[in-house]
């Protein structure tokens, strides 16, 4: 028998509490008792989000809240920014162009952040830019973008700025309300430590102007009826029920932590790991990683594809690979939501072994001992 370590930067663990939690009695979702929950979810997603703004709660992947953020932001023909830095910065554009609005290209080579200016001189160059699309932790590349600086830039326009928090909500910092962000989407399988099926998104005054103005076709994400729902603590259509009572113990243990011990967390963690490859004789890819996730260059002469195959058949810990040109080249490995210490140093110390069969040269230990000096 072999325990099932779960490494990869969403789906995460989910702590044992929540999933009984979710295994209880169901209730009807239009009852004052399922109202009370979604009452208290709701106080508590702002403080979360950072947003005194409403933050509203789908019964679909993180997908869905990108896809509600440009049908509910923008019309046929306008005009966005999407910084595009990795596979998630693209879904932004792919989504956009999929229902007519136009893409301006912020292209970043992968594996580094953007720079705020190269954000500014295409606002400068686009003035009728509705919107401007980031990603808080881009998750394919283990990159963190300066979300406060593009905020500083973008709330100078008339532009709104939307930031795909997916899998970077409680592992990187994120001021929503105090840096200016408009609008910004999560899902319920990262820091959130809930099994997928929840996506989450929050609105801007400034956003919600935009709502009233835009003309493409929604009807499950028509934030129109979210907003008239939310003021009632309602949802307009059926709600994940169950997710949702996992999703209030979830808030509860989260906020208990405090969210500055949560964040303090997940870099102790990241640092850790960040540290532990590179003295393994291993080389980042992110120029500047998020800690939510560390992105690690395959070495020259082992198989990438092996590599996570094996940590999963053999070792029984899931990492995930790289995605698109990425392929086979880098591997992923996640410090994010319910994970500790010795989830980190299990995983750094079957990923030594997996090298050595693999034919690199890495001193057994030399990582996992690095890890636990930091963690001292």
């Amino acid at each position: 028998m072999r325990k099932y370590r779960l490494m990869a930067p969403g789906p995460t663990p989910v702590p044992e509490k929540v999933l009984l939690k979710m295994a209880d009695t169901i209730i009807h979702h239009r009852t004052p008792q399922f109202q009370a929950v979604l009452k208290d979810v709701n106080i508590k997603l702002k403080k979360l989000f950072q947003t005194k703004n409403p933050v509203f709660v789908f019964a679909s992947s993180g997908t869905g809240a990108m896809e509600a953020s440009v049908v509910n932001l923008v019309s046929r023909g306008d005009k966005v920014i999407v910084v595009k830095g990795g596979k998630f910065g693209e879904r932004f554009a792919e989504i956009s162009s999929a229902y007519g609005v136009e893409v301006v290209d912020c292209d970043v080579e992968w594996g580094k952040s953007v720079d705020p200016e190269v954000v500014s001189e295409l606002l400068k160059e686009n003035p009728d830019v509705k919107a401007v699309y980031s990603t808080l932790c881009e998750t394919s590349t283990g990159v963190v973008n300066d979300i406060k600086a593009i905020a500083k830039v973008v709330s100078a326009t008339d532009a709104v700025l939307v930031v795909d928090a997916i899998s970077g909500l409680s592992a990187d910092e994120l001021k929503t309300d105090e840096w200016g962000v408009d609008v910004v989407v999560c899902g319920s399988q990262k820091g959130l430590m809930l099994p997928p099926g929840l996506a989450f998104l929050s609105l801007s005054r400034k956003a919600q102007k935009l709502v009233e103005s835009s003309s493409l076709p929604k009807y499950y994400f028509d934030l129109k009826a979210a907003l008239k729902a939310h003021a009632k603590d309602d949802t307009p259509y059926t709600p994940a029920v169950s997710l949702i009572m996992g999703l209030n113990t979830v808030l509860d243990m989260l906020l208990e932590e405090g969210l500055d011990n949560v964040l303090k967390r997940h870099a102790k963690l990241a640092n850790a790991t960040r540290e532990a490859v590179k003295a393994m004789g291993l080389e980042l890819f992110s120029e500047k990683p998020s800690n939510a996730v560390t992105a690690v260059k395959v070495p020259e002469g082992v198989d990438g594809g092996a590599l996570a195959k094996k940590m999963r058949d053999e070792q029984g810990v899931t990492i995930a690979g790289g995605q698109a040109a990425l392929k086979g080249k880098i591997f992923r490995l996640a410090h994010l939501g319910y994970m500790d210490e010795y989830d980190t140093i299990g995983a750094l110390a079957g990923i030594e072994i997996v090298l050595s069969q693999l034919g690199f040269d890495v001193r057994l230990g030399k990582g996992v001992g690095k890890a636990q000096e930091l963690f001292k």
